[in-house]
């Protein structure tokens, strides 16, 4: 008898919820044209400091890290961290209008070639309280860790999807630039055939066809 082949969770999109769709989507075209991986919707509810997530976009080399950075802060974004170099790599973070949190990044040191204008990965970073107790409550979800050190892990996910990573919420806020601080709303919805659910930190999980 054949074995059945048994899928891993994954995110195929993530929803923003903003106060102005219509300004949110103007910017989002202009800075970086994710089409139907990232989505705005309207939303009045409160929100204050930071939201427990950021969003990131890793790219081939620095050209490619300057050249989103550059777009974001023309369409309106506010700069946390410019683009530098560091042990690792090329990378910077801006604040969006809509107040999410946008980091930039390649492992590359140096150019190798023109800027193809390709993004590599749309990564969705979640800041946890308890990472122990999320990373289980994720595993019972069916999301599948690829790697895993200290409050950082890595799960499983499609070329075409999202990538998800666990964090820890202080050292997500710092990587970000911001206090680790905020309450209200994450202003996040986020699309799985895992859903639909509320995680251990409150994230909404809607399902997907």
């Amino acid at each position: 008898m054949a074995t059945a082949t048994v899928t891993a969770a994954s995110i195929e999109s993530v929803t923003l919820e903003v106060a102005d769709v219509v300004a949110a989507e103007a910017f989002y075209t202009a800075a970086f044209g994710l089409g139907s991986r990232l989505r705005v919707r309207a939303s009045q509810t409160p929100t204050t400091g930071f939201r427990g997530f950021t969003l990131s976009l890793v790219v081939s080399q620095p050209a490619a890290v300057k050249r989103l950075i550059g777009a974001a802060v023309d369409a309106g974004a506010t700069v946390l961290k410019p683009v530098s170099k560091s042990l690792w790599g090329w990378g910077g973070t801006v604040q969006a209008p809509d107040g999410t949190v946008w980091k930039v990044a390649t492992s590359a040191k140096k150019d190798t070639g023109p800027d193809t204008g390709e993004i590599d990965q749309f990564v969705l970073l979640i800041g946890v309280a308890d990472f122990t107790a999320s990373k289980r409550f994720y595993a019972e979800q069916g999301f599948v860790v690829t790697r895993s050190l200290g409050k950082y892990a890595e799960f499983e996910s499609p070329a075409n999807g999202v990538k998800f990573v666990l964090y820890g919420i202080r050292g997500l806020a710092k990587d970000a630039g911001l206090p680790a601080d905020g309450t209200g709303s994450h202003r996040l919805a986020i699309g799985s055939q895992a859903g639909p659910f509320t995680d251990l930190d409150g994230f909404s999980w809607e399902a997907t066809a």
